[in-house]
């Protein structure tokens, strides 16, 4: 299992590697757009990635997984560039739409393959630590995409940030191709030479199969709720740029306070493998914690913005404890999902995991309303506190909804 590891840590780790993801809302800021433009732009991407979700995850259960993970990175360059080319509105618009079709393509995708190697060798118990390593890779890339923003921007302004950015997006993509063509999940329908194409009859297969199991299946349908819930409420960090800028530092520290919450997402990515043998109620107390440290680090972050003698030592304790309790949701998030993975019994993993993507979009919709119209009255600080307690209640439902473990496949460890 080393070496699906390791490629799992290449792509999820080059696909994170990007400096504009530490400056994107100020490039759309720098270039006029106000808070409720800037909403309205990630609720298009949302929007995209909701039409598409569940459609693309019962393609992913049907043609190779690898070549849509290809297709998914080739898209995030083009929208790159779009940016680069064309900085306006439209241009960010049109990119967002591009962004949300390769999302789409990957949501699901990428689980489905990494869990469906994992069974063919009855090692899915090895799953979350796996997934735990590529995640803590995104996080550990974006922390250094992040800290590399500074300097680029420095020497090149957007521009460079974004050339730099379409590049390592390419390279994804190359990298995309290490990835195995895993088997299918068992229960996958047979061929056949009735007249019907067989990739349309198999597409309509895996999309009821996935939906069936999605609605019939307690466990699942909570799971599915639940890691929709735990992914959708972090869209709130979209605007954790906008929240160190209210603060009242300068563009250039901006990436090092988002670095921060980085560092703190990465630390409960990588623990993701130790505490996914943690009782349901013992996950819900380190979420719910992780949920008051959120909204306290806000609240930190944004009294900065009226003490300017205060501001830098305010906005770091502030972002200090927003990454705590952003680690622990990630945390959790990455549990939640292995527990998920573990209840599907059915063919359509992609499906199903799809399904819990569609939802998590919903939620991301309603952070991005709530930000918008919270804004209109509300201060950055006080509008992303408010998106924190949403956390609380997450945490109070952990307890019943989250899947049972399964048992680990005999003759294996962790």
């Amino acid at each position: 299992m080393r070496g699906l590891a390791i490629r799992a840590v290449l792509v999820k780790g080059s696909r994170e590697f990007i400096p504009l993801y530490a400056l994107y809302a100020l490039l759309f800021a720098d270039h006029g757009l106000n808070t409720a433009q800037i909403s309205s732009l990630l609720a298009l991407w949302s929007v995209t990635s909701f039409v598409l979700e569940v459609p693309s995850g019962a393609w992913a259960d049907t043609v190779s997984r690898r070549l849509l993970l290809v297709g998914s990175g080739a898209l995030v360059a083009a929208a790159f560039t779009l940016w680069t080319v064309t900085p306006s509105y439209l241009g960010f618009a049109l990119g967002f739409v591009l962004w949300g079709v390769s999302s789409a393509l990957e949501s699901g995708t990428f689980e489905a393959l990494v869990y469906d190697s994992l069974a063919a060798e009855q090692r899915t118990d090895a799953y979350p630590r796996i997934m735990g390593y590529a995640r803590a890779a995104a996080e550990s890339t974006v922390v250094v995409a992040i800290l590399a923003a500074a300097p680029l921007y420095a020497l090149g302004g957007y521009a460079l940030v974004g050339w730099v950015s379409v590049a390592i997006a390419v390279a994804h993509t190359a990298i995309c191709l290490l990835l195995p063509d895993a088997p299918r999940s068992a229960g996958e329908p047979e061929d056949t030479d009735d007249a019907e194409p067989t990739t349309i009859r198999r597409y309509l297969t895996m999309l009821r199969a996935g939906l069936g199991e999605t609605m019939r299946v307690r466990r699942v349908r909570r799971g599915v709720v639940l890691v929709a819930l735990l992914f959708g409420i972090t869209a709130y960090d979209e605007y954790f740029a906008l929240l160190a800028q209210s603060a009242g530092v300068s563009t250039t520290v901006v990436p090092v306070l988002i670095g921060i919450t980085v560092v703190g997402s990465m630390t409960g990515t990588l623990l993701a493998g130790r505490t996914s043998s943690l009782p349901a109620r013992t996950l819900a107390r380190m979420v719910g914690v992780g949920g008051v440290l959120f909204v306290g680090g806000s609240l930190v972050a944004g009294a900065a913005a009226g003490r300017p003698e205060l501001a830098y030592p305010l906005a770091v304790a502030g972002f200090v404890a927003i990454a705590a309790g952003y680690g622990t949701m990630l945390n959790a998030e990455v549990v939640s999902d292995a527990r998920l993975q573990d209840a599907i019994e059915g063919p359509a993993r992609a499906t199903v995991t799809s399904v819990s993507g569609l939802l998590a979009e919903v939620v991301s919709l309603a952070v991005f309303g709530v930000a918008a119209l919270a804004g209109v009255w509300l201060s950055m600080s006080v509008t992303l506190a408010l998106l924190g307690t949403a956390v609380l209640v997450i945490a109070a439902l952990m307890p019943g909804w989250l899947p049972r473990r399964r048992a680990r496949v005999a003759g294996t460890s962790e």
